[in-house]
């Protein structure tokens, strides 16, 4: 009787102490066919994953790279304990974020890893049901990718993969959930547990982000105590950033968390000075002064202390030839665009937001002479939701009064400034509508 692929134990290898994910990439135009990715990492252990990896998720204490941050370990034991029915597992790859290219950046160059972790999800949860949920545009490769995994006989259960709308809110874990029930892709009132015990098709999911199943299916091979030998006691392991406006192009990176940023960034004080803050986590995350981001260090921990968050690994540089309060007002009117249109803060104080945000920036003289209440109207907002989404947004806001203080006073008291009809920074595709 034949040994199937994925139960071969391959011969010993080195783990990688960095980078780890992106470990052999040497050209941003190279890919990881899956010949590559089995010379270079072997078959997939599922039979030993099977015992072991709940055990070494703890232990590497992996949290998830969404934008939740949540413990991946606890994640999955909770859909363990939910299987009166087979579990389904999805790997997210929806990627709403405008400003975040690393998703799909891995699916593009690495699909297999994902896979692998997919698969594992499926072994230690006993799924027989895997989806991959991921843009429209990257159908086709994810497509190819499981049908050399088919030929391969390399997974138990059948993948199939599935397209996601480009909107802000489609990889939201109730709404990935939603859309797989055949609804609109918007996130739903119910809570998170209710998902990982009912969720698609009434049946225990695990919907777990593409980068963060990469990351399990390293950590399936090298083990949990591998995983920790790099990053911090509190945010240990590796992420991938997408970094916009430090160099000509966006780039993702991989960084060892714990990493200080002006070395991430290769910045000096006299670099910094070309810059008015920097975008943490994504527009759901929050703006940071220069002076702060220059004595911060990579960890979900410091973020917070700066009233941002890692979020999805966004990390925007703002250079002083665009508009800070522009640059913020574009993006809440995006943000305002992208709601789900299922409650009041979010169809009405977001739209209200939205406009005294554009009065700041781009009409200071409607305002008299006096900031609008711009504070007010969030504290109005905030904890109001049937979602997260008008949270993040009023977080994003208050940072950008912080941040930009001086710079609203002086819109408020002279005008607009020269740059705020320049080149936009961050990006906010006008094609994208709220998913129906």
């Amino acid at each position: 009787m034949r040994t199937p692929l994925a139960e071969i134990t391959p011969p010993t290898r080195e783990a990688p102490t960095f980078p780890r994910l992106l470990s052999g990439l040497s050209s941003p135009d190279n890919s990881f066919g899956l010949h590559d990715h089995l010379e270079q990492w072997g078959a997939l252990p599922l039979r030993r994953a099977r015992a072991t990896l709940l055990d070494e998720l703890d232990s590497a204490g992996l949290r998830g790279h969404g934008g939740a941050r949540f413990p991946v370990g606890t994640k999955w034991r909770a859909v363990s304990e939910g299987r009166a029915r087979r579990a389904v597992v999805v790997a997210n790859g929806a990627e709403g974020e405008p400003a975040s290219l690393k998703d799909a950046f891995l699916l593009t160059k690495f699909p297999h890893l994902v896979l692998d972790g997919a698969s594992l999800g499926a072994a230690v949860l006993n799924a027989n049901r895997i989806v991959v949920y991921v843009p429209d545009r990257l159908t086709d490769v994810i497509g190819r990718a499981i049908h050399a995994r088919r030929r391969a006989d390399l997974d138990p259960v059948e993948i199939e993969v599935v397209g996601a709308p480009e909107a802000f809110l489609s990889g939201q874990e109730s709404a990935v959930v939603r859309a797989l029930n055949n609804g609109p892709a918007l996130p739903t009132f119910v809570g998170i547990q209710s998902i990982r015990t009912r969720g698609v098709g009434g049946r225990p999911t695990l919907v777990q982000n593409v980068e963060s199943l990469a990351q399990v299916a390293m950590i399936s091979r090298f083990g949990g105590q591998w995983f920790r030998s790099v990053g911090t006691d509190d945010s240990p392991g590796t992420m991938l950033l997408t970094i916009t406006g430090r160099w000509t192009e966006p780039q993702v990176v991989e960084a060892p968390h714990g990493v200080a940023f002006r070395d991430l960034l290769q910045l000096t004080a006299q670099d910094a000075d070309r810059y008015w803050g920097i975008l943490l986590g994504g527009y759901g995350g929050g703006w940071v002064s220069m002076t702060d981001i220059l004595e911060c260090r990579l960890t979900e921990e410091a973020a917070r202390q700066l009233g941002s968050s890692l979020g999805a690994g966004v990390v925007a540089v703002l250079p002083r030839t665009c508009c800070p309060l522009a640059e913020t007002a574009r993006v809440v009117r995006y943000m305002e665009r992208q709601g789900a249109g299922q409650c009041g803060p979010c169809v009405h104080g977001l739209a209200d937001l939205a406009a005294h945000m554009e009065a700041l920036a781009f009409d200071p003289a409607a305002l008299r002479g006096h900031l609008p209440p711009i504070e007010e109207l969030c504290g109005l907002i905030e904890g109001r939701g049937a979602c997260r989404h008008p949270d993040g947004v009023t977080r994003f806001v208050r940072s950008a009064l912080v941040v930009f203080h001086n710079e609203a006073l002086q819109h408020v008291r002279r005008g607009p400034c020269g740059a705020v009809n320049g080149p936009a920074l961050l990006p906010c595709p006008a094609h994208q509508g709220r998913p129906r």
